[in-house]
């Protein structure tokens, strides 16, 4: 019979997206190993996603240096705290740092060349996108006898704001001239360059629509490189643009006070959905980047992929054929204003 174990280290050190898909992970250990000391460990920028989390014991920013984990920094902080780790997201740096610090059980895929690193693997081809990040990530736990099926109407992230950061959103928004009786729809027109993103103009048109036929307040977001991208899409008065005014602990809070966010495959989309927001995301079809895979983990969602019918599609032939401008933006305009006197009829 295995040990239970009494030190426990989840290690997600990407984006932010990654991060939020694997939160799931705490809930659920602390259910079945309630004793156990639960740590996660995160790049600096993430720590936000992380730190407010009431199942989280304690958590570690990952020592890096020209963007990458340094190994004996790391070594050194973790050595001797821990008897578990789980690596949801593997690189040979992270799997040595888990080794060399004698974390005695090594959770990890068995299908990297370093996967020798690893004493006990999961075998799940990720690449092939049987199921969604998140998924994958509770998959991971089977290692540790934990057999959990998950799905959107259960799936627990006790993804939370600070109330510090709530209050420095609502002076913000204020400063800003945001009537807050109003309701707010985010937009966020960016991705980062980790998938493929409705057209420019396609955003531009549904701002457009929802400027002149909605009362509401349409906040743009972005990082503080695409400010001059948020620009181009500010329309009217009721359109602001707050790219690279945020940080993420007030982007958290920021999207708390949202109706919806309307989004690319990007980070905040899932942090709405982790918030139980309403969510219109834009996804191609390729089977890498798609909504089965990386949409977000809700059931408050409406996700518009290309009309076009195109088979084994590349990131190649989607960008070639422009894909994501058969969009229908009309169609995306309706989906708001249904969430709209949804949210209006619960209320």
């Amino acid at each position: 019979m295995m040990n239970l174990p009494k030190n426990i280290l989840i290690v997600r050190t990407d984006r932010i997206g990654d991060v939020v898909l694997t939160l799931p992970l705490i809930s659920i250990l602390k259910k079945n190993f309630p004793d156990a000391k639960i740590s996660f460990l995160s790049r600096s920028y993430t720590l936000p996603l992380i730190q407010n989390n009431p199942d989280i014991n304690e958590t570690i920013t990952l020592n890096e240096k020209n963007g990458k984990p340094e190994i004996f920094s790391n070594v050194k902080k973790l050595k001797g705290n821990f008897d578990t780790s789980i690596v949801a997201y593997p690189t040979f740096r992270i799997a040595l740092i888990m080794f060399l610090a004698g974390i005695k059980l090594r959770i990890g895929t068995g299908y990297r060349w370093y996967s020798f690193l690893f004493n006990k693997k999961i075998y799940d081809h990720r690449k092939v996108s049987e199921y969604h990040e998140l998924e994958y990530n509770v998959r991971l736990l089977k290692a540790l006898g934990i057999d959990e099926v998950v799905n959107p109407s259960i799936v627990q992230f006790n993804l939370q704001s600070t109330q510090e950061s709530r209050q420095c959103v609502e002076e913000a928004l204020i400063d800003r001239k945001v009537d807050l009786s109003k309701k707010i729809i985010i937009v966020h027109p960016g991705s980062g360059g980790s998938s493929v993103d409705l057209p420019l103009d396609s955003m531009k048109k549904l701002i457009v629509m929802m400027a002149h036929e909605l009362d509401c307040e349409i906040l743009i977001t972005g990082s503080r490189t695409e400010t001059e991208l948020c620009q181009s899409l500010i329309v009217n008065e009721k359109t602001k643009n707050l790219a690279g005014e945020l940080e993420l602990k007030e982007m958290i809070a920021l999207i708390e006070k949202a109706e919806i966010l309307i989004a690319n495959s990007t980070g905040p989309i899932h942090i709405a959905a982790a918030l139980g927001k309403n969510v219109i995301g834009f996804y191609p079809k390729i089977v890498s980047c798609s909504d089965k895979r990386w949409g977000p983990y809700t059931n408050n969602k409406k996700i518009f992929t290309p009309t076009l019918d195109c088979n084994n599609c590349s990131r190649e032939q989607c960008e070639r054929l422009n894909c994501m401008s058969s969009i229908n933006v009309e169609e995306v305009f309706n989906t708001v204003k249904s969430f709209l006197e949804k949210s209006g009829k619960e209320k």
